[in-house]
């Protein structure tokens, strides 16, 4: 089967070298034609910059944008750019009528991304955004139970994604409405509404803990009012073993899941890209001291499936079951959730 050429604009984002080095190890499904360095890509210089990560571009070549969106032998491009210019090079990927792969969570422009999302529905172009626990079997289990009936009516989902950033990290979310919400907190953001759908109400909860004199939104969160309960996304860039604590919780009549730690790296498996397992806990009882059947999952890779599911999109073996149109209710959500102008 031939190979989908793809190219990647930008470096710029934090997940940018591990999909560069995710295309270089699905040699079977892509042909890594090359990447751009593009100047948004200097603003963030704490974790992504292409200088502390040149191993992973490695036997890549490097081109020009000009020559990555005047190659018509390409069939889709991957966006990597710093947060703020993703759906600025998407627009033009998409301009070209390449099938687009884009990380998270689309830019701070409600207006830009709308453009974005009527240009490749148009064009019926295959639109896949880095949300990579999307493809997380735990997740994909549990939606399936949800699916099935399995915890009865969904009361209320609670989601957080934390961690402990450098100062350095922490004053660079000041660039983003909503902060540590809007860089991390937009994964759980779409964990709550792919389960939850849209909320009557949202509650930006967002602010700065100002500890080392920071004025940036470190401590994210938001909660979203529905018909049986409140949800609630949350995100912080400052605590201490936030990384374990990083849970997904889903609330039914019938029962509760939660994932925690929603992910772990598995050191003992470099043999898988970014490899992670996660914990598990499933009560359906309705006994108070009942502990809940305890499970840990398989092995898996951060963001195998997720690239390998956008080559099944491209060639049409399978339909992407995030239209345009959740895409373009996700990042309004998001943004309401940062307290961000939408008309911007």
């Amino acid at each position: 089967m031939k190979k989908i050429r793809i190219a990647q604009i930008g470096t710029g984002h934090d997940h940018a070298p591990a999909a560069i080095q995710t295309l270089k190890n699905q040699s079977d499904l892509y042909e890594l034609v090359g990447f751009a360095i593009v100047p948004e890509d200097s603003l963030n210089t704490q974790t992504a910059s292409y200088e502390n990560n040149k191993a992973f571009y490695e036997g890549v070549p490097q081109m020009t944008v000009e020559e990555i969106l005047n190659d018509s032998s390409l069939d889709a491009v991957c966006i990597e750019t710093e947060d703020r210019a993703l759906t600025k090079y998407a627009i033009l990927a998409a301009q070209k009528g390449f099938h687009i792969q884009m990380d998270k969570p689309g830019g701070i422009s409600g207006e830009e991304f709308d453009t974005l999302i009527d240009l490749v529905k148009q064009k019926n172009l295959v639109f896949h955004t880095g949300y990579m626990y999307r493809y997380n079997p735990a997740v994909l289990q549990l939606k399936q139970d949800i699916a099935d009936g399995r915890l009865g009516e969904i009361l209320s989902v609670e989601a957080q994604m934390n961690c402990n950033h450098v100062l350095e990290k922490r004053d660079w979310l000041g660039n983003y409405p909503g902060g540590m919400l809007y860089y991390l907190g937009c994964h759980m953001i779409d964990l709550v509404y792919s389960i939850m759908g849209e909320p009557q109400k949202v509650v930006p909860l967002s602010c700065s803990s100002g500890v080392g004199s920071t004025t940036a939104q470190d401590f994210g969160m938001v909660a979203f009012e529905y018909p049986h309960g409140v949800s609630f996304a949350k995100s912080t860039a400052i605590e201490v073993g936030g990384f374990e604590r990083r849970q997904l919780v889903v609330v039914g009549t019938k029962g509760t899941v939660e994932l925690q730690p929603f992910e772990w790296f598995d050191a003992e498996h470099p043999e898988i890209h970014v490899a992670q397992t996660t914990g598990i806990r499933e009560c359906f009882s309705e006994n108070w001291h009942e502990k809940g059947a305890v499970r840990t999952s398989e092995v898996h890779g951060r963001y195998i499936a997720m690239f390998r599911m956008f080559a099944e999109y491209v060639r049409g073996n399978k339909q992407n079951p995030f239209s345009y149109e959740y895409e373009r209710a996700l990042h309004k959500l998001l943004l309401k959730s940062c307290a961000a102008d939408l008309e911007k």
